[in-house]
This record gives structure tokens, sequence and C-alpha cells, in this order.
């Protein structure tokens, strides 16, 4: 979790900060040994691929004896489980439940079809994965590994082989086994390899104008459209950006021509898939599901955190995280000026995901090559993201994840040039080495999140055959962001049905649209969570009603008449 200061600092990391700049005095004489064994092999731009994209599936795999697979907790995660689900049936959206008011949950549309609310680029990674292995975590793992190779191959057109196979093993360390990215559902490493593909395209469309670079530029951007397409807006001014010296002249306009059709070309079925799936979830081709999901439930602008009153069950990290940044940030319609700096200076720590302490001293470094233009551009395109997502009220480090291979960039183009310097080749191999040593510190304490009350509850489940249906009723004091209700694409043939416990009177229509299920009630604000059989309320005695009091012999009325 951040902290209150400016970077996001915890004790420890000024610690090693402050060891950082101690070695880089000390080491000063040390004599270089791994970077000639490193250089060899970072010529085989193959092998170098392979290598990194099988390094950290294999790391995370060893350590499942003590870190089992993640299994999701938070709604962003089901709700990317859906979309996933929804691709592996071959379709877009899926036909509304008869009875929708039972199963509505968070970031799920109920109407006009039952659908996630976000983009098919997470899910698509986990169809992938779970269609091929058997298993949506699966498809993470594909991710993060593509994005250890791709990072690789992008320094290659900014830096030398070396360098590059450096940034490929800082991709690694920081976004592989021990990353939240490779431990949760809701993504991060799928948009982070489409900005790998865009920005290593760039490049070397400058230097070569081939056609495959164009084809890979749009691929890139097509990618990225499928997962972040608000942010695809960034991207796209990101890349105009960099052939801005190019479109000063007639001639560089001629040379950017035919690359631009074909990126455009490439990028066309992203755009087509992403209207389809608009029409086919919404009815317009137009109207994303997550804006029609703003519509139909609104836009939370403030919670107030208070701590969970059950002391069994405590807020998980991401619930905890969420409240806390709710508070924090102000509604995007209540924007003013001052609001609107304060919230970017505040994110300013959520930055620090992208970089190990050590490697701020090579980001002072990297200032110094902002004398050239491309160089230049990439801090641009970093200030050009920042800006345009401090417009939403909330953020999260994945709304920024095309930058991760220009972040690692900056780190290692800093580290190169500490080595430039006069006796500044010692200096950069110890900030290296203690990048090192914080990775297989952090291996050494590795704590992932597992969220053990539903574990506890699916082992349950999975020790009763036969087809279930768990009515979910929640206790008054209820934290909403602890949602249980979440179902696969097909929920009627699901073998477990999740639904919300909406009282006997109501549940009964439910109980008559499943009438072969078991049906077990679970109760999740117990200490621990209960989960027994349903069995409706008996009917509470009414209260004798009061005599009636007898009703009052009518008088005859008297009229008057006037007398002349």
């Amino acid at each position: 979790m951040p902290l209150h200061n400016p970077i996001g600092f915890v004790p420890t990391d000024y610690i090693e900060l402050a060891l950082a700049g101690l070695f880089l005095l000390l080491a000063l004489t040390w004599r270089p040994w791994v970077a000639p064994l490193g250089s060899r092999f970072a010529h085989r731009s193959g092998w170098c691929m392979v290598t990194l994209a099988l390094l950290p599936i294999a790391l995370r795999l060893i350590l499942l004896p003590g870190h089992p697979m993640p299994s999701p907790d938070v709604y962003d995660e089901f709700s990317h489980l859906l979309v996933a689900d929804t691709l592996r049936h071959f379709r877009l959206a899926n036909p509304p439940h008869a009875l929708p008011q039972f199963f509505e949950t968070f970031f799920v549309l109920q109407r006009p079809t039952y659908s996630s609310i976000y983009p098919i680029g997470q899910g698509l990674a986990l169809a992938i994965g779970w269609t091929i292995f058997g298993l949506p975590w699966a498809g993470v793992l594909l991710s993060v590994s593509a994005l250890c190779a791709l990072c690789y191959w992008m320094l290659r057109a900014w830096v030398p082989p070396g360098w590059a196979l450096l940034g490929g093993l800082l991709a690694v360390f920081e976004f592989g086994p021990l990353s939240s990215w490779t431990n949760t559902y809701w993504g991060g490493a799928y948009t982070a390899t489409a900005g790998c593909l865009v920005f290593g395209a760039l490049p070397r469309l400058r230097n070569g104008w081939r056609l495959r670079n164009a084809a890979l530029l749009g691929l890139g951007v097509g990618m990225h459209l499928l997962s972040r397409p608000f942010e695809s807006i960034f991207l796209l001014a990101s890349v105009i950006l960099f052939f801005l010296p190019e479109l000063r002249s007639m001639d560089g306009l001629r040379r950017l021509a035919r690359p631009a059709a074909v990126t455009t070309l490439v990028c066309l079925p992203a755009l087509s898939l992403v209207m389809t799936q608009n029409k086919q979830v919404t009815g317009s081709w137009l109207t994303l599901p997550y804006a029609l999901s703003q519509y139909q439930y609104g836009v939370p602008t403030s919670f107030t955190f208070q701590p969970h009153p059950v002391p069994h069950n405590p807020l998980t990290h991401e619930q905890e995280m969420d409240y806390k940044m709710q508070r924090a940030f102000r509604s995007a319609d209540q924007d003013t000026p001052v609001t609107y700096l304060k919230r970017l200076l505040y994110r300013i720590r959520y930055y620090r995901f992208y970089f190990y302490p050590p490697l701020y001293l090579a980001l002072i470094a990297y200032l110094v090559t902002m004398r050239q233009y491309r160089f230049l551009w990439v801090a641009l395109t970093a200030v050009i993201f920042a800006l345009g997502t401090n417009f939403y009220p909330l953020f999260l480090t994945h709304y920024v994840a095309a930058l991760t291979c220009l972040f690692v960039l900056m780190s290692v183009e800093g580290l190169r040039i500490i080595s430039r310097w006069r006796a500044g080749a010692p200096g950069a191999r110890v900030l290296i080495w203690l990048c090192i040593a914080q990775f297989a510190y952090s291996w050494t304490t590795a704590d992932f999140h597992y969220p053990e009350r539903r574990i506890q509850v699916n082992k349950q489940l999975a020790k009763i055959s036969g087809n279930l249906l768990i009515l979910v009723r929640y206790w008054p004091q209820h934290i909403f962001q602890d949602e249980w209700v979440y179902n696969g694409a097909d929920i009627d043939k699901a073998r477990i049905v999740w639904a919300r416990d909406l009282g006997d009177a109501e549940d009964q229509k439910l109980l008559h649209y499943y009438p072969d299920r078991k049906v077990l009630l679970l109760e999740p604000d117990a200490p621990p969570p209960r989960l027994t059989l349903y069995k409706p309320e008996p009917a509470k005695p009414q209260p004798p009603k009061p005599p009636e009091k007898p009703e009052l012999q009518k008088q005859p009325t008297i009229v008057f008449e006037p007398v002349l």
C-alpha cells in the first residue's frame, strides 16, 4: 500500500536506497565479470526471448508447493473470468436470465444481456490458457511470459543487446513470479505486452520502414484497444508525437503513408471486435458495456472508510485499497484545477510499482538523455498517460501498464549512462546487484494473498455431490464490496449456482425455477462463513386484532323548516 509520502517508500526502501548510494561509492574499484558473459548471450535474440519467456513461468511453478495457484477474490477478477467463459462459449454476450434480480453483482450487466462490463482483452488471454491447459491462470502465465520476452525485443531497438537482456531480466524480477499481475486475474501483463509491441515497432519503423514493423505496431495498438479503450487515446497520441519530426516535411509524410495504411488495416479487426461486442452486449455499436453499467447502476462518488464490523472477517487487501482510494479521490464531475493537481501528486506513489528502489538513482541519471528527442519522447509519453488517466477518479497500476517497457527502458538507459561516467561502471553493477538481492529477498519472504474464507467454502461445496443452488444471505452490517454472487456464462448448466437471498417469498420463484437442485444457505458474514441447508423461515405469528368497537346507533336527523 502506498504510504503518506510523495513516492510511497516504506522505511526499508529508504534504507535500501541509502545502501545503494553507499555501495556505489565503495564499488568504484570492483572488476566486472558478469557483463562479458551476458554480452555474448545477449546477441542471440531467439535464445534470449525463449529464456525470458520460460523463466517467469518456471520460477512461479517452483513456488507452487508453498504458494498454490491464486484463487479469485475481487469482483474485477470474476468479471474478467466471465468474459473468458463467454468467449469459450463462442459468443460475446450471454442471453439474459429469466430471474435476473437474484444474480445482480458487481461489474456484470443483467439487461439487455447477461455480460461482463469489461472489454475482452484480459478475458481473451484467460480464455486461451483456459482452453489449452484447462486453467484460466495459465492465460495469466502466458501473458507474463510474453511480456518478459517482448520487453527484451522492444529494448533491442533502443539499447545495445547486453543492456536489453538486463532489461528483460528486470522485467522478470519486477513483473514475473512475485508480481500481483502474475497472482491475480484482473490483468496488467496483457496490456503491457501490447505496449511492448507498440514501443518496439516505432524505432524500427523509423530506421527501416518495413511493413512487418508496421503490422506489429497495428497489432499492439489493436491489442491495447481490446483491453484499455480509454487509454488507447493516449497511446495513439504518443505514436503521433513520436513521428512529429517526420510530419514536418512532405518527404516524411510520403514515407509514413504506406506504414500508416498497414497499421490501420491491422487495427481494424480489433476496432470491429470492440464495436461488435458493444452491439451484442448493449444493443448499440457505440455504447461500451462499461458506460451502460454506469448509466444503469450509477457511479459512487465517495465512501467513508470503516473497519469491518465482524472481527473474524477482516477486509482483504484489495477491499481496503478500494475504500482508501475512493475516500482520497473525489469524483471527476467535481473536479477543479486544485483537486486535479492534488490527485495527480497523490498518484505519484503508485508508480513505485514499476521501479525497484535502487533504480531511482538510474532515473536521475536518465535525465541526461533527454537532450535526444527520442528519449525526451519517452518521458513525454509517460506524462501524457499520467495527465490523461488523472481525469478518472480512481487509479490502479494496470491502467498505465502499456508504459511498462518504457519504465524498464528508463531504468536501463539510466544504468547505462552511469556506467559511461568516469569510474561509474562499478556503481552501475552495484545497483544491478542490489536489484538482484531485492528479488532474492522477496523470493524468500513471498506472501501472496489468498481468500481463506472463499477457499474454505469451496472445499465444503466440493464434498457435496449433485447440482447445488447457493442462496447468499448477508447480515445487516455487511460491507457491500465483499460480494459472493458470481456465476459463469451459462448459469443454468453450472453445477453450482450462486444467487442472492431476497426473502422467503421471493426465493420461492428461484426454488421453483430450479426444482432439481439441492438448496444451501450461505451466510458469509458469520465468523467463519456458515453453510447450511436452506429452510424457509417459519411464518411469524400475527398479533391478535383488537376487538371492533360496536357501532353507535345513528340518531335521526332533525330538519328545521323555515317559518314564514
